[in-house]
C-alpha cells in the first residue's frame, strides 16, 4: 500500500487521534493577571521549562471572581511545539491561595414561595425568620434570596428594614416605606444576603408594621 494512503476510515481515524494525542498536553501554572477586555491571562507554566506566557485565552466559563493573581491553573496545550496554541481551562485553590473571597454566586431561580404571611412586627422589633429548607426550593448553604415583599402600617410614615441575620448594620441592608396613607399597602422586591443558618432580620420603624415576603430564586 503507497504510503500515505489508509486501508480503511477507521484506519485514519485511529491515526488521526493518535496523532492529536501526542500533540495535546495539560501543563501546571499559576495565573498571574486576567484581562477581562481580551479574556486572556498572564500564565507562569511551572512544569520543567517555567516559561512565562502572555496573553493566553481564558475559557469563558470562568470570569474576574475565579481568575485569582496567583492561584494555581491548569493549561491546555493543543501543540506542545507551540505555546502560542494554548487556553487556560482551570483555575483552582491551593492550601493558601485561589480562594474567591467573598466567594462568587450564581442564580437559580425557583417557584415562589409565601415565607411570611401577614406577620405583625411591633415597632422599634426585629424578627428573625428562616428562609431555607422545607418546601421553599431555597436550598441550606444559599448566600442570598430572590424576594419580594409587601407590608401595611395603621401609621403614616412607618417602613421596614431587611438584612441578614445579626448584621451589625442593619441600615445598611433592604429597605422600603415609608406608608403615605394609613392602612394601605407598599411593596418591594430585591436581592437579600442571609446568614449561614438562612436567616435573615426584619426590623419596623415608625410604627407596627405587618408583613408577607415571598421568595423566588437564591444564590449559590
Amino acid at each position: 500500500m503507497p504510503r500515505g494512503h489508509y486501508a480503511s476510515q477507521a484506519e485514519f481515524v485511529t491515526q488521526d487521534k493518535n496523532a492529536q494525542r501526542s500533540r495535546l498536553s495539560i501543563k501546571r501554572g499559576l495565573m498571574i493577571s486576567f484581562d477581562s477586555s481580551t479574556y486572556t491571562a498572564n500564565v507562569l507554566v511551572m512544569e520543567a521549562t517555567s516559561a512565562y506566557l502572555d496573553s493566553v485565552p481564558v475559557a469563558t466559563n470562568m470570569d474576574g471572581t475565579s481568575a485569582i493573581s496567583n492561584a494555581p491553573c491548569a493549561v491546555l496545550f493543543f501543540d506542545e511545539q507551540n505555546t502560542n496554541d494554548a487556553v487556560v481551562i482551570a483555575v483552582y485553590p491551593n492550601s493558601t491561595e485561589g480562594y474567591p473571597s467573598p466567594p462568587p454566586g450564581r442564580t437559580t431561580f425557583v417557584a415562589g414561595y409565601q415565607q411570611i404571611n401577614a406577620s405583625t412586627i411591633n415597632s422599634g422589633v426585629t424578627s428573625t425568620f428562616t428562609l431555607t429548607g422545607g418546601s421553599s426550593g431555597i436550598p441550606n448553604g444559599a448566600l442570598g434570596v430572590l424576594y419580594k415583599a409587601y407590608f401595611t402600617s395603621a401609621t403614616v410614615g412607618a417602613y421596614i428594614q431587611l438584612a441578614p441575620h445579626a448584621a451589625s448594620d442593619i441600615t445598611a441592608y433592604g429597605s422600603f416605606g415609608n406608608i403615605q396613607v394609613a392602612n394601605a399597602y407598599v411593596n418591594g422586591n430585591g436581592v437579600l444576603q442571609i446568614d449561614s443558618s438562612g436567616k435573615i432580620d426584619i426590623k419596623a420603624n415608625g410604627g407596627n408594621c405587618t408583613v408577607t415576603l415571598y421568595t423566588h430564586g437564591y444564590i449559590f
